[in-house]
């Protein structure tokens, strides 16, 4: 016996003569929008628990386009659901009749902006909700700095602090994408302020126009949940480290020089012993080492690291995936190759170890 497959209005009118409308689609898809009347059961629940259907009622399954509802229905048939049917193309046919709907309880430009990443299963809305709420501080607003705040904003990261005391030069266009001709001689942070907000205004962009030292490291991290460093110099880094360890905080590090570039996460605050820290790979300066002004470097890379690095963030907030904690991810832009170094916390680091 083939499933009966309904139009959208005449769901509708059975809907109103007492049929029990279903809709089986993921809580994300629901989220964007539900036909009036319908109740939300993902097709997962039902498939685990099928009793929540009552083999005595009338039941009309509506996906989204007509498919799933449609399979879901032949499967509950094979366990002796008799009177049940699916609504031929799904909520967007709904829709597009022009029959009721309910919003899911959130904005339109919630739904709107992130609906592409929501949908993902490791992150749906509460997810979603997680990095609306979330705390990133990036310190630089330079070439590592740029393509990690853009992709951070534009994943809705509630509240960026973005911490440098440098001005908007011409040599910086070539790599550091925040930035415009336009905004020479302007505050870093000023100038991407201007360019996150422009391309999410929901979101809170914070410039701090300084330089990250002992004596302001503690005020600046303390309320973030995850710290990306930017920075372009030895001793910054060194004081971000120590602080995110003594403070508790993951610390998303990125490197670029010439065609090479290197990232990692360090979270020896939260997982002492077990997690390295900056130090157990640079425990001090090197002596030789250049910047990019004495060495240059490929306009491209710090983009790929950046991205890396706004990645890693992400996966922390959400609590997801494998982060690149104890291990240094590489990269050879010239040869296009990719590889890891395991990392270990070293027991004698100044910061992290026993003796720190």
């Amino acid at each position: 016996m083939e499933i009966e497959r309904l139009s959208a209005q005449a769901a509708w009118q059975r809907l109103a003569a007492g049929a029990r409308l279903v809709d089986i689609r993921s809580p994300a898809e629901q989220a964007s929008g539900m036909a009036e009347g319908a109740e939300a059961l993902p097709q997962d629940g039902i498939l685990e628990n099928p009793a929540q259907l009552s083999q005595d009622a009338q039941i009309l399954l509506i996906c989204q386009r007509g498919l799933r509802s449609l399979q879901l229905a032949q499967h509950l048939r094979t366990l002796g659901f008799e009177h049940i049917a699916s609504v031929e193309g799904g909520t967007e046919a709904w829709q597009a009749a022009g029959l009721p709907m309910v919003s899911g309880g959130l904005d339109a430009d919630f739904l709107a902006r992130y609906s592409r990443q929501f949908r993902l299963p490791q992150v749906g809305i509460d997810g979603q909700k997680r990095l609306q709420n979330a705390r990133i501080v990036v310190v630089g607003a330079g070439g590592l700095g740029s393509p990690a705040a853009f992709y951070l904003a534009a994943a809705g990261i509630g509240h960026l602090r973005l911490v440098d005391a440098d001005v908007v030069e011409r040599s910086n266009l070539q790599r550091q994408i925040l930035h415009v001709d336009a905004a020479l001689g302007q505050p870093k942070v000023d100038s991407a302020r201007a360019r996150l907000l422009a391309i999410n205004p929901k979101i809170c962009v914070e410039a701090v126009n300084a330089r990250v030292q002992a004596d302001n490291v503690t005020e600046l991290l303390a309320d973030a949940d995850v710290v990306l460093d930017g920075a372009d110099n030895f001793p910054a880094r060194h004081v971000l480290n120590d602080a995110c360890i003594r403070l508790g905080k993951p610390l998303v590090y990125g490197a670029v020089e010439r065609f090479r570039g290197q990232v990692s996460v360090f979270d020896a605050g939260r997982q002492p012993g077990i997690a390295p820290c900056y130090r157990c790979l640079f425990p001090e300066a090197p002596e030789d080492a250049p910047n990019c002004a004495e060495a240059g470097v490929l306009g491209v890379l710090p983009g790929i690291v950046g991205l890396i690095q706004a990645t890693e963030a992400i996966k922390l907030i959400l609590g997801i995936g494998e982060p690149l904690i104890g291990r240094l991810l590489q990269l050879d832009a010239l040869a296009m190759r990719f590889w890891q170094t395991r990392l270990r916390p070293d027991p004698e680091c100044p910061a992290c170890g026993a003796s720190g």
